[in-house]
């Protein structure tokens, strides 16, 4: 799956698309390897995030917000 090159100009907003073939193969993919994908993805987005956001973030993870 090869992917699609990202639109974008200063003033407006990132566009990301996938043809309809690029969908079908990810359809293909197993379960499992989605949630892996999908837990990498997480992990990556934890590790940028701003720590006020972590601690707010794992403050409604624990339901005290």
């Amino acid at each position: 799956m090869k992917d699609s090159q990202p639109d974008s100009a200063p003033g407006r907003s990132l566009l990301y698309h996938k043809t309809r073939e690029d969908i079908e193969i990810y359809r293909k993919k197993s379960v499992e390897l989605k949630l892996q994908w999908l837990q990498a993805q997480m992990e990556f987005f934890y590790k940028a995030m701003p720590n006020e956001a972590k601690r707010i973030r794992d403050k409604l993870k624990r339901g005290e917000i």
